[in-house]
């Protein structure tokens, strides 16, 4: 687990190495029909991994560190994709 900012939630999150993101994906329960009740487990164990009480189960897919490429060489926050030739966040080319 390692904070970063994320584009999508303008903040600093705890963001899930691949590891931790499987761990926490694992958890989710597809004999339940209620979409609430699936994620109910993942968004635990995600709370469990990184000490963050997540209520968006969409969250936890867009928080993974190898979705993100490297800081910014202009502002430092992390471009929005590992392929990224522009920062997202101040514009500045890579």
């Amino acid at each position: 687990m390692q904070l970063l900012w994320c584009w999508r939630c303008k903040c600093e999150v705890a963001m899930l190495d691949p590891a931790e993101f499987r761990q926490v994906l694992s958890k989710r329960d597809l004999t339940k029909h209620n979409l609430r009740e699936q994620f109910a487990d993942v968004l635990a164990e995600y709370e469990k991994v990184t000490g963050f009480k997540e209520t968006n189960p969409n969250a936890v897919y867009h928080h993974e560190l190898a979705l993100y490429g490297p800081p910014c060489k202009h502002c430092g926050k992390p471009l929005r994709t590992p392929r990224a030739r522009l920062c997202g966040s101040c514009m500045a080319p890579q």
